[in-house]
């Protein structure tokens, strides 16, 4: 988080654009500019600016955003619910798909059913979120008229309304993240079927399933967690372009409105947070292992 802190900050103090000039207008004069730009405190050094950023993090103050004027965290707080709304539903669509399809491709290796899911896998990798995105509006907003093209309703106006605005938006970023953790169950599943237990399990006259999820499933389990976790990096770049092309009131969105205005303190404590959001749930996919193989205990 240290070093992410750093990069980052070291990124928006090199990047093209003067804030201050964007919050003056096309009619400022160079003085009017200069004025902005020290009350900012944008004329300060790099290592003034960055130790004063840090003092304030360790504070648990993220800062305050240069064109609302408002607290950084505030801001947060209030797009968050869209994000995690759309990210968990994301998340559940793509391990309850994906899962199954990796583990019935195993089982059925080399037949029709396999190649199928394999194709549908690299389809589903191959093409962008947007492109997806927009082939989803338009059959079944458009021509069908069965969702809604864009926007966000909360739970608290009811769970069908919720569910509606959620469905499209859950199939476009999910279908990247359901392709590569259904292609890796799949190779950690064939893996698995070919050692001499699974054979023994079979040859005991277990049932397939049993074999399936009970032996196989359990033992593959490692490698498609840990691209579960991995996959999450996937799911916060994707639920930016996401939430732009469905207009969902999120933290994506805040993100790119705050890059278009050169906002940084929004900027900085977005990544902030999604970068910690990353690497709690890494540890979590990373002590998950114990369950599934007891002798990383040791």
């Amino acid at each position: 988080m240290a070093v992410v802190a750093f990069v980052v900050f070291l990124l928006l103090y090199l990047t093209p654009g003067d804030p201050a000039a964007i919050l003056a207008g096309d009619a400022a004069t160079v003085d009017d500019i200069r004025r902005i730009r020290e009350k900012l405190g944008l004329d300060q050094p790099f290592v003034i600016r960055f130790g004063e950023w840090v003092w304030a993090l360790l504070r648990g103050d993220l800062g305050t955003s240069i064109f609302t004027n408002l607290p950084v965290t505030h801001l947060i707080a209030q797009r968050i619910e869209p994000t995690v709304a759309l990210t968990v539903c994301t998340l559940l669509v793509a391990v309850l798909v994906a899962v199954p399809l990796g583990v019935i491709a195993a089982a059925k290796a080399g037949t029709w059913i396999d190649r199928s899911v394999m194709g549908f896998t690299v389809l589903g990798f191959s093409l962008p979120v947007f492109v997806l995105a927009y082939i989803l509006i338009m059959v079944f907003s458009i021509e069908l008229d069965w969702l809604p093209v864009q926007g966000y309703r909360p739970i608290s106006e009811g769970l069908w309304e919720w569910l509606r605005h959620l469905i499209l938006p859950s199939i476009a970023l999910g279908t990247v993240y359901m392709a590569l953790i259904a292609r890796i169950t799949r190779a950690s599943m064939l893996d698995v079927l070919a050692q001499d237990y699974i054979r023994t399990a079979q040859a005991k006259g277990l049932a397939p399933g049993a074999v399936l999820v009970g032996h196989a499933l359990k033992n593959a389990a490692v490698p498609i967690v840990t691209i579960i976790g991995i996959g999450i990096a996937l799911l916060i770049g994707g639920a930016i372009v996401t939430e732009t092309v469905f207009a969902i009131p999120g933290i994506g969105r805040l993100t790119v409105d705050a890059i278009l205005r050169r906002d940084y303190p929004i900027i900085q404590g977005v990544i902030l947070i999604f970068s910690g959001a990353y690497v709690l749930i890494n540890l979590a996919v990373d002590l998950s292992y114990m369950f599934f193989d007891p002798r990383i205990r040791y």
